[in-house]
């Protein structure tokens, strides 16, 4: 701990933030975010993808990627954590409700504050779903 008693950001906090991902658990997730939290997302119309500020907006985009692939999975977890920083690698996997699959490796790139995630900054291989298994 710091001498604030704040919690240090750990590779065992990113794994467990990724666990809570995988187990589609909103409550969680948004436990491990800042109240100041940002997510910028792999896609959209910005030069950061789609930015998405504070804890209720960043819950609905969290949200909307288990809607988007109800089976969604983001497996083969690499992390690491350097002061204020932290990055985790992933394969993410999932099915459309049209039956097309996805399959692609990412990062997330992670700054902390106050021992949360600040902001959540995705990185993804923009390759074509895949067809129906």
């Amino acid at each position: 701990m710091s001498s604030s008693d704040t919690p240090e950001p750990s590779v065992q906090m990113l794994v467990a933030f990724s666990d809570a991902w995988n187990r589609h658990d909103l409550p969680a997730l948004m436990s491990f975010m800042h109240a100041d939290c940002v997510f910028e997302t792999a896609a959209g119309p910005l030069a950061c993808g789609t930015r998405h500020e504070g804890h209720a907006a960043v819950a609905v985009a969290f949200e909307s990627a288990w809607k988007n692939f109800p089976d969604a999975q983001w497996r083969n977890g690499r992390h690491f954590v350097a002061g204020d920083r932290g990055v985790s690698e992933w394969t993410f996997t999932g099915t459309a409700a049209d039956g097309a699959r996805s399959e692609s490796d990412g990062v997330d790139l992670f700054t902390f504050k106050d021992g949360k995630i600040l902001v959540k900054n995705v990185f993804r291989k923009n390759r074509p779903l895949l067809p129906k298994a």
